[in-house]
């Protein structure tokens, strides 16, 4: 009881917005009021909107700057969602903001917003973020500071620094984003059905619109083996115990699979990098971060952002009319399929059985998300033209899918190189376990459609051209890197004139592929053999 009474007058003198009698919902209006989102969705009014109606109100959440009379911070919480190490010293003030361990941002677009100013689209090295940095409360390196993750010594106690207290990340761009969620979800139906189907004794490969992820194994007293499993994250190959079927859930979104849904994404990211906490994630009516503000984002706002991401333009191509560069990008199409690029940068995966249909929630959406079977759920064709252009339609040839011409696998790789460490830290194991400081070296397969103009390049964004890319390839992409190096000087600038084609397109751009004037351009040529009279290597 005593701590309890020191800790609430500490608190109180700090700090006046946490000394408040109650915590005040952010829909009280005054005058004078400084807040960058007016009004909120109540919950089920998303059910009364229009889609346009919810879209507009996802791009407000997306775009607002968020402001201490609205919720903006969390004092008392990290951005993992946990209490502070040291609730004596509150992020407010000088501390209010990190750009290492958040709240790093006052807005989603403040970081998403490239090519040509798009919200929801990358960031230069700037926007950078350094992922596992929010289970600090404030990150200052001082060495007096023995506090287990407060702002110095990680879980061990070790003394950290710039290079391993957390995961440098480039900011991705969400282009597609609702056709790439729901391949996942087809991927991940196609393997459960597999998993399902396993007689006691049985392996059978796990194959998932033809991309392999190994095989899975029910051994005869019914315990499941995935050691032998590929391309999966940790969550979804482990279970509480060895009866317990692994759940083989694709996560599409971090550079390390870490997350299912966008609705998880948001949910975390509001929090982490604004201090904007969600109802559904935090509680409805209370107020865990100690800001004075309860009920900051409502499940309907969370599913306005989340379909405002779900419904962004697909990337496309611009390849020029000077017939030079015309053959040069023809010839590294070719070339990119010749050498194994696309063996993992697969150029195009199907949706198919209306798998367009964007439906929220996602139905893998693990605890403390909006999950299938407590609300309604939300539909919307990604196909449909009231969508930003351009959009994806289905094949002429075979009206029942659409491909998604994404340039990935949606697997994990190591593509590191071996005399490089990787990552400090591998998300995808349990902080305060020797796993966790291991590092990682798995990353999701790039998708590359849209890459040419999001640079910086690479999971870190170091690279600041498509070249340097390329050439960092190494681990299970080192054939292909190999092969790359020993084609000849011509094929070589044919294969990054190929690349430099997969473009985001300007907003309202009508057409997946156009020229440099951004007129509708047919695309291969009728008539024209893209490698000629063959591919010549310098060896």
């Amino acid at each position: 009881m005593r701590f309890a009474s020191a800790l609430f007058a500490a608190l109180a003198l700090i700090s006046p917005a946490l000394s408040q009698n109650a915590p005040r919902s952010r829909e009280q209006k005054r005058i004078g009021q400084e807040v960058a989102v007016s009004k909120h969705l109540a919950d089920d009014e998303e059910f009364r909107l229009s889609i346009s109606e919810i879209l507009k109100h996802g791009q407000l959440l997306f775009i607002a700057n968020w402001t201490e009379q609205e919720g903006g911070g969390r004092p008392l919480t990290k951005g993992n969602g946990k209490a502070l190490s040291d609730p004596f010293q509150p992020l407010v003030g000088d501390r209010s903001f990190n750009r290492l361990s958040a709240p790093d941002a006052n807005s989603c677009g403040g970081c998403h917003n490239m090519p040509y100013g798009i919200t929801g689209g990358s960031g230069d090295f700037v926007t950078n973020v350094f992922v596992l940095g929010q289970r600090f409360d404030f990150l200052t390196f001082d060495p007096v500071d023995k506090l287990p993750t407060k702002g110095a010594v990680d879980e061990d106690k070790r003394l950290v620094n710039l290079q391993n207290a957390a995961d440098m990340r480039a900011t991705p761009g969400l282009f597609g984003a609702g056709y790439l969620e729901m391949l996942a979800r087809q991927m991940t139906a196609e393997l459960q059905a597999i998993r399902d189907s396993l007689a006691l004794g049985e392996t059978k490969p796990l194959v998932a619109k033809g991309v392999r992820f190994g095989q899975i194994t029910r051994r005869k007293d019914g315990a499941w083996d995935t050691s032998q499993v590929e391309g999966l994250p940790r969550a979804s190959i482990v279970a509480p115990t060895p009866v317990d079927r692994p759940n083989l859930i694709l996560r599409p979104w971090h550079q390390a699979a870490n997350v299912v849904s966008l609705r998880e994404f948001t949910n975390t990211a509001f929090n982490q990098h604004h201090g904007i906490q969600s109802t559904e994630r935090f509680g409805v009516d209370t107020d865990p971060d100690g800001d004075g503000f309860m009920n900051e984002l409502t499940r309907a706002d969370v599913t306005a952002v989340t379909l405002f991401q779900a419904t962004m333009a697909v990337p496309g191509r611009v390849i020029p009319n000077h017939p030079e560069i015309e053959q040069a990008v023809l010839k590294g199409e070719q070339v990119f399929e010749l050498i194994g690029c696309a063996s993992c940068h697969i150029p195009r995966l199907p949706l198919d059985k209306k798998g367009w249909i964007f439906s929220e929630p996602n139905p893998y959406n693990p605890p403390l998300n909006l999950r299938t079977g407590t609300t309604k759920t939300i539909e919307l064709d990604l196909n449909s033209a009231a969508l930003p252009l351009p959009r994806l339609s289905p094949d002429s040839a075979a009206p029942n899918v659409v491909w998604v011409p994404a340039y990935t696998d949606l697997k994990l790789h190591d593509i590191s190189d071996p005399s490089e460490g990787g990552e400090p830290l591998d998300m995808n194991q349990t902080p305060w376990t020797p796993k966790f400081r291991q590092g990682n070296r798995r990353f999701l397969t790039k998708r590359l459609w849209g890459s040419a103009n999001e640079p910086p390049f690479f999971h870190h964004g170091l690279f600041t051209t498509l070249r340097q890319a390329v050439l960092a390839h190494s681990g299970e992409a080192r054939d292909s890197r190999t092969r790359f190096q020993d084609l000849d000087e011509y094929l070589q600038d044919s294969l990054i004139e190929f690349l430099k084609s997969l473009q985001v397109l300007p907003p309202g751009t009508p057409y997946l592929v156009v020229d440099e004037n951004l007129h509708e351009k047919t695309w291969p040529p009728i008539v024209r053999s893209a490698l000629g009279s063959g591919v010549y290597l310098k060896k």
